[in-house]
């Protein structure tokens, strides 16, 4: 019996394939990625948020090796699919042989009967060899994208959760409007800005940062490495992997076609048309139907972020909801949000129908026909029962193959949102420190403000040409009516209000420490909450427990390592007074208090202030208050008037602070 291939020489003959292959595959996808990058709305994106992965200096190389071996690997699970049908062509032909010995009898039966025996343990021995790599080959192939996609995520979170940090953007980027449309950005901090921009029809805002950083980065990876090489075993479950299955099949099926004659037209290589035509066909409608599943997976991440953190946010003000009795407002504030979920869930649904729908009843229409088309040149002998059969598995792989963007459009869809969400951070990220910030300058034991303008986001006036100096030891309390600019002018030294403009010298680095009214407590142990911003180890745990004894919370030093939830343990004063903790752990040249003894009773509060002005005389002190009481520890008052006024005055009887020109 004549094989389908030579299989002795196939060793040879699939290196060979292999080398040529790769070399065509490499070429296409530098070509295909450039043009993609320079002038589509997938590949600009996408080449921001990864791009770096493959030209950094830290990544490139094992990036492009593990790119290389898993593009090495797609293929040749290409090649171990081709020959398994190659490998069904022969078991068939050998049954068939062996039947047509079987029923023709005698000794040239007994003859055929051998031979087709013999073929049949052959296909037998090259199945085998064939599934022991095939089954060699996937290991490796998921070791290998499991260790890609752990090194691309691991890069891809600590750029975007650097980026995010970087210049205070976390905080900033509340400020920026994305509401123009998704700008072609530039990677997280790893490039300049692009300065293309074209509106789109999804306009993602800086909403929920946490699932940007974990759920979309992890999408992006997991989902865009199988989408590209595949995976599972499959020969087209990829991009990569579908175009090369394309070409070999493309070969093998029209070799294996024949003539048809359609309405007394003969049309040559049937079967290569066939295809060909029936999965464009499916292709365009099926692409047609998905399009709106972009949009609506893109919203289905935002809502469902935003009613998670509603959730989040009614767990961390249990006790506030608790206290107002407010069980049903909260209720009715997570199903409206909810109910936004649950409608966007069935607009994807009703898309998802006609989509999946169609894509499942094209896919089943498709087995019948190789036997439709084969079936007559088989019946007059043209062919044998391995050609149909191998017919069959080609016409198969080709069609998967070519289906695979029809029926991968859904997780395209999915791929896109994200990155579309990726690239908005980093763009808010980017733009938050373009915005306008004072201008800080260092100076040893002094804080000058020199001609600050604080402004709204709408532009009236807070504070005008605001102009002070502060010697060490120096201690100023700022008042004014409510919204006159007290904690926002705070802020905007403190480089988080982008409307503002000036001047601001102070003590550099961790000299100048500033306070909000409630204290940051970070999880962890106790040590790690009293000494932030410092790591507990560079101030050691008997000073910690010193500044505790000091800020009148002896109770609490011998818990410092004990891990809790310390923002729900400690009361707001409790919290109030490990802020002056902080003060006597860090010993800042400069320290800048919003309301920091709102939560403690007068008592307290003169205690916590002259404990500061005893340990410290000579820190600069600036504190924002509405207690009278407070003006005691300071010998300056700043009043804001409203509307850009100010006046200064000294508290103490003697001149005034300096007002600089």
């Amino acid at each position: 019996m004549e094989y389908s291939i030579d299989w002795g020489n196939e060793v040879w003959a699939s290196l060979k394939w292999l080398a040529i292959a790769f070399a065509i595959s490499a070429a296409a996808i530098l070509v295909i990625g450039y043009l993609l990058v320079r002038f589509s709305r997938w590949g600009r994106p996408l080449w921001r948020v990864i791009g770096g992965f493959f030209t950094g200096r830290e990544t490139r190389v094992a990036a492009w090796g593990l790119a290389v071996v898993l593009t090495l690997l797609a293929l040749l699970g290409v090649r171990v699919t081709v020959l398994f049908s190659y490998f069904s062509n022969d078991l068939f032909t050998s049954l068939q042989t062996a039947g047509e010995g079987l029923a023709a009898g005698g000794p040239q039966g007994a003859e055929m009967l051998e031979v087709g025996e013999q073929a049949f343990w052959h296909s037998m021995a090259v199945f085998g060899i064939l599934a022991t790599i095939h089954v060699v080959r996937t290991m490796i192939e998921i070791y290998v994208g499991a260790a890609f996609e752990i090194r691309l995520r691991y890069w891809l979170t600590e750029g975007a959760t650097a980026d995010w940090m970087a210049g205070r953007a976390f905080y900033r980027n509340r400020f920026v409007d994305l509401s123009a449309g998704l700008l072609r950005r530039r990677r997280f901090g790893r490039g300049k800005s692009d300065p293309h921009r074209k509106s789109v029809d999804i306009h993602p805002g800086v909403d929920n940062p946490d699932q940007r950083i974990e759920a979309d980065i992890t999408t992006v990876v997991s989902s865009g490495s199988s989408l590209f090489w595949g995976g599972g075993g499959s020969s087209t479950n990829g991009v990569l992997p579908a175009c090369a299955s394309i070409v070999s099949f493309a070969i093998v099926l029209w070799d294996l076609s024949g003539p048809l004659t359609v309405f007394g037209v003969e049309i040559p290589r049937m079967m290569m048309w066939l295809v060909l035509v029936y999965v464009l066909i499916a292709s365009v409608v099926a692409f047609a139907i998905g399009r709106p599943l972009i949009r609506l997976n893109f919203w289905r991440e935002r809502l469902t972020a935003n009613f998670r953190y509603a959730l989040v946010r009614v767990r961390d003000g249990a006790e506030n909801v608790a206290f107002y009795s407010g069980e049903r407002v909260e209720h009715n504030n997570l199903m409206t949000r909810f109910r936004a979920v649950v409608n966007n869930f069935w607009q994807i649904i009703y898309v998802q129908l006609a989509f999946v729908g169609w894509n499942f009843s094209i896919t089943q229409l498709s087995v019948v026909f190789p036997y439709l088309v084969q079936a007559p040149r088989f019946f007059d002998g043209q062919i044998k029962l391995g050609d149909v059969s191998q017919t069959s598995s080609a016409f198969a792989e080709m069609h998967d193959a070519l289906s695979f963007f029809r029926n991968a459009y859904d997780d395209f869809t999915v791929l896109r949102a994200s990155i579309i969400r990726l690239d908005g951070l980093a763009d808010a990220d980017s733009r938050s420190r373009e915005m306008p910030e004072v201008m800080t300058v260092d100076r040893e034991r002094a804080v000058a403000l020199s001609d600050i303008d604080v402004k709204t986001p709408s532009g009236d006036d807070l504070i005008s040409a605001l102009n002070l100096s502060l010697a060490p030891g120096a201690a100023l309390v700022v008042k004014g009516r409510s919204g006159s600019g007290k904690t926002t002018l705070l802020r905007g030294l403190a480089g988080l209000w982008p409307f503002i403009d000036g001047e601001f010298a102070r003590p550099p680095g961790e000299h100048t420490l500033f306070l909000s009214q409630m204290p940051y407590i970070p999880l962890g142990d106790l040590r790690t909450a009293v000494a932030y911003p410092a790591l507990p180890d560079d101030v050691g745990d008997e000073a910690i427990k010193a500044a505790l004894e000091k800020v009148f919370l002896p109770h609490l030093v011998g818990r410092l390592h004990d891990e809790e939830d310390w923002v729900k343990v400690l009361s707001p004063g409790e919290q109030q007074r490990v802020a002056f903790a902080r003060i006597l752990l860090t010993r800042p040249q400069a320290v800048f208090m919003d309301e920091a003894t709102s939560a403690v009773d007068e008592g307290l509060e003169f205690s916590l202030y002259s404990l500061i002005r005893t340990e410290l005389p000579e820190t600069i002190l600036v504190s924002v208050s509405h207690r009278s009481t407070t003006d005691q520890h300071h010998t300056d008052l700043l009043e804001l008037t409203g509307g850009g006024g100010w006046t200064l005055e000294s508290l103490t009887g003697g001149p005034s602070l300096d007002k600089q020109s």
